[in-house]
């Protein structure tokens, strides 16, 4: 996204957008709005499970809602919106392969195991399974992750005040971290998820208008296509699968292999499966049933976001009369004050929003700024403190001394997260940044978690020494090819593979890695009694029963119409 250089200029250039009293009225009311939630919902979060899984009493619709939610932040909202303007609708991958059957996956098959082991988190669920080693280790990982992913979205919303509003980028920082912090500090993650399912909604109120206002200028999907095709003639902006024969023939330099297994099976699946910040907000689901419908609920949602997320960017491609540039083409050519990618969404609001609704478009960015910002915090403090704090510092403390531990690593998670918003100045591409934490960390867990689930033999050594490899192979790929360019063609089979390809095949090469040396560590050493895997293992595992429902009210139903719509999407935009 926006480098440091990239920032002066916006700031000595004009500001993208305006904004009149009734605008600036509707964002302070928001936030007086937020932090009125979490004061009212502080006398909610007395314990523990009160505090880190909200009491496990929200419906399926409030865990669906905030499911997804939690992941509306400013990757969708400004990252993906820019890499539709720089890739197409190739940038929808990432909403329809890289979530749908992940987040089906997550209900059907993982979750069932998550809410019987009654675990507060993934880490919990991995020391029942392999121990306190692996459990550490995906512990630690997974914290520094969420912080550093909260600093990004940090970041982001710095520059969204800094370039909308004027505002200093130090101030704009400090601003929305201390929101977030009040009010995750005060109600845990009851605060979290009730402002989350508030942002849902203003996210959609607040950008469903360009997408609808820009198909209307453009004459339709058809109209927005021609304009496309006159714009960047020679370019295929608007079909999923066409360009994907080979690499040299999409702008991104991957093929179809490395999206449905890279992206597909090993990043989604990580990423829906087994990322806390996530998977938390189902684990707070009132009963089994819940917790299975709310994925799924998540999942109808999820197929809809690209209609305000990646369509925008489409219509920019149509209907600005300029083009937009990388961060480093927009940095020497300060004295020209061209546009980044990134700021193709500002520049839609600025286009289609007038007095109020852009005021309202306004604070849905912030909306989801600060719903990433508070689902990486929450998610840190239940980790810290579960999973790191108790078993490894003080186990017999009260339950009193938990939720404290929790208030309070929520605000030195923020501060920590203030500083890597800083370091996050140095990286030229957030979204770049992000996806190789994901083929870092969260890809190697799954493969640990899922052979975890299926397969009984797997011991405790093979899961800490699986891990560890799938994520040192991650990294030293990424070395690899970030110092010696060569070896890009080697590991991703084209030499000109831009990063995000490179992060799919990163990924891919971790979990075979760490498949292969799981089982010869397994093999090699012997494996619990059955007695001790009863509830984390499928075959020794009774599920509970949903209850003798109808087939219109069983989960695995709105699965299967939810997968069709998915292929149905596939194919029509092929």
């Amino acid at each position: 996204m926006l480098t440091a250089d990239t920032m002066a200029i916006l700031l000595a250039a004009n500001r993208v957008i305006s904004l009149r009293p009734v605008d600036l009225a509707i964002i302070i009311i928001y936030f007086i709005s937020v932090l009125g939630i979490g004061f009212y919902l502080k006398n909610y979060a007395t314990t523990g499970e009160d505090f880190f899984v909200a009491g496990r009493e929200m419906t399926a619709w409030v865990a669906g809602l905030a499911f997804i939610s939690a992941n509306l932040g400013s990757l969708e909202l400004m990252g993906w919106a820019g890499n539709a303007y720089q890739y197409g609708i190739l940038a929808a991958h990432w909403y329809w392969v890289g979530a749908i059957p992940a987040m089906l996956f997550l209900a059907i098959v993982m979750m069932p195991f998550y809410y019987i082991s009654k675990t507060h988190s993934v880490p919990g669920y991995l020391e029942l399974r392999y121990g306190h080693a692996t459990s550490g280790l995906s512990a630690i990982t997974f914290a520094v992750m969420t912080i550093l992913m909260s600093g990004v979205n940090m970041f982001a919303m710095a520059v969204v005040l800094q370039t909308i509003l004027g505002w200093n980028f130090d101030l704009s920082i400090w601003v929305s971290s201390i929101t977030v912090g009040i009010y995750v500090a005060l109600g845990g993650l009851y605060s979290a998820i009730f402002n989350e399912v508030v942002q849902f909604f203003l996210i959609w109120l607040g950008a469903l208008l360009i997408p609808i206002l820009g198909l209307i200028e453009t004459g339709g999907w058809a109209g927005m296509v021609a304009r496309i095709k006159q714009n960047f003639p020679g370019q295929d902006f608007t079909h999923l699968w066409a360009p994907m024969a080979h690499p040299s023939q999409n702008p991104m330099g991957v093929q179809w292999f490395a999206i449905v297994f890279g992206l597909g099976a090993v990043v989604s699946m990580g990423y829906w499966t087994t990322d806390f910040l996530v998977v938390q907000r189902v684990i707070s689901a009132k009963d089994i049933r819940a917790a299975k419908s709310a994925p799924i609920i998540g999942a109808y949602f999820k197929m809809a976001v690209p209609f305000i997320v990646i369509l925008p960017g489409l219509l920019g491609l149509a209907v600005l009369p300029f083009h937009l540039f990388p961060d480093n083409v927009v940095a020497a050519h300060a004295a020209q004050h061209l546009h980044s990618y990134d700021q193709v969404l500002p520049l839609m609001m600025a286009r289609y929003l007038g007095p109020g609704l852009l005021g309202l478009g306004i604070t849905a960015l912030i909306a989801g700024f600060m719903s990433g910002m508070a689902g990486n915090v929450s998610a840190f403090a239940t980790v810290w403190t579960y999973d790191i704090y108790r078993p490894f510092m003080k186990k017999n403390a009260s339950d009193k001394h938990y939720v404290a531990m929790g208030r309070w690593c929520t605000i030195i998670g923020l501060i920590i997260s203030i500083a890597t918003a800083y370091i996050v100045l140095h990286f030229g591409s957030l979204m770049n940044y992000v996806q190789d934490l994901f083929s870092f960390f969260i890809a190697p867990l799954f493969g640990t978690v899922l052979i975890g689930m299926l397969w009984k033999r797997a011991t405790k050594a093979a899961g800490f020494w699986g891990l560890l490899a799938g994520m040192g192979t991650s990294i030293a790929l990424f070395a690899l090819m970030s110092n010696d360019p060569r070896t890009i063609g080697w590991f991703c089979f084209y030499p000109k593979a831009q990063a995000l390809a490179q992060a799919m095949w990163q990924a891919l090469w971790a979990f075979i890695v760490l498949v292969v040396i799981t089982v010869i560590v397994t093999l090699a050493t012997q494996p619990r009694p059955d007695a001790e895997l009863h509830g984390l293992v499928m075959g020794l595992t009774d599920v509970p029963s949903e209850g003798n429902l109808p087939v219109l009210k069983r989960p695995f139903f709105w699965a299967v119409i939810c997968f069709i719509i998915f292929l149905i999407l596939q194919w029509i935009f092929r």
